[in-house]
């Protein structure tokens, strides 16, 4: 059987912080594919409608700046230096990450929950635009279930994965309300999303609709894996680890 990830997939990047290796970083990358390792990558939306390499919904964590990361255009976006990069790096766009890959690696791509619908469709149809000429293996996923209907929207056809966990957290997603939780929980959204697979946090593998679409064949990779010992335990319900700080 031809899987989706054969190689476990680097988070962000095969990223270390005390060495000056960034997450989701042109070093992190290349960390990643000089040990044969896919690569799970985080898109944002810059305030002019830009796909940019970035995780957080925030700057404050990773660069100097402040504030929202969606409120910068892009052209700002690329002044700052990911905080401890010893390459002193910056955020790139989309496309040129996809430059610099250039089909060397699997991709796990997961597009960041926007603020509104209309950032919504805009992510996706950038995204789905600058894969269009793409040449390697890929997949898209996000946590929001809107992003996945707005990628098959946009003409997408590759494997979309619904990245999902209990949603039982203290912190995590107090904006969700509590409805909106036990659809996400439970991947009620399946008739209308259609996901190729599941992106399933490590502690939450139990969850009923993960197991059941599991036993049914449907590829499930689990988040985020940090020993040797983690990595044994969520292989036993899954098929593949996101992983960082050890080399599996």
């Amino acid at each position: 059987m031809i899987r989706l990830f054969e190689r476990p997939i680097a988070h962000r990047g095969l990223h270390d912080r005390a060495n000056g290796i960034i997450e989701n970083s042109r070093a992190a990358f290349e960390a990643a594919i000089a040990k044969g390792y896919a690569i799970e990558c985080d898109v944002q939306l810059s305030s002019d409608g830009v796909p940019f390499i970035f995780h957080d919904d925030d700057f404050e964590r990773l660069t100097s700046a402040t504030g929202r990361s969606d409120a910068m255009p892009i052209a700002e976006v690329q002044t700052l230096v990911l905080t401890d990069s010893a390459a002193n790096e910056a955020p790139q766009r989309f496309t040129e990450f996809l430059e610099q890959i250039a089909g060397r690696a699997q991709l796990q791509i997961e597009l960041k929950q926007q603020a509104d619908a209309a950032r919504t469709v805009r992510l996706a149809t950038e995204v789905a635009m600058a894969l269009k000429g793409y040449r390697g293996p890929y997949t898209i996923e996000s946590f929001d279930p809107r992003l996945l209907a707005a990628l098959r929207e946009a003409g997408v056809t590759a494997p979309l994965g619904i990245i999902t966990y209990a949603y039982d957290e203290p912190g995590w997603d107090n904006h969700i309300p509590w409805w909106r939780k036990f659809v996400l929980r439970h991947l009620l959204h399946w008739p209308w999303t259609r996901f190729s697979f599941i992106s399933c946090r490590n502690l939450s593998l139990y969850l009923p609709m993960v197991r059941f679409l599991h036993a049914r064949g449907m590829e499930v990779t689990s988040w985020t894996i940090t020993s040797e010992q983690a990595a044994r335990a969520a292989l036993r319900a899954s098929d593949q680890i996101v992983f960082e700080g050890f080399l599996p």
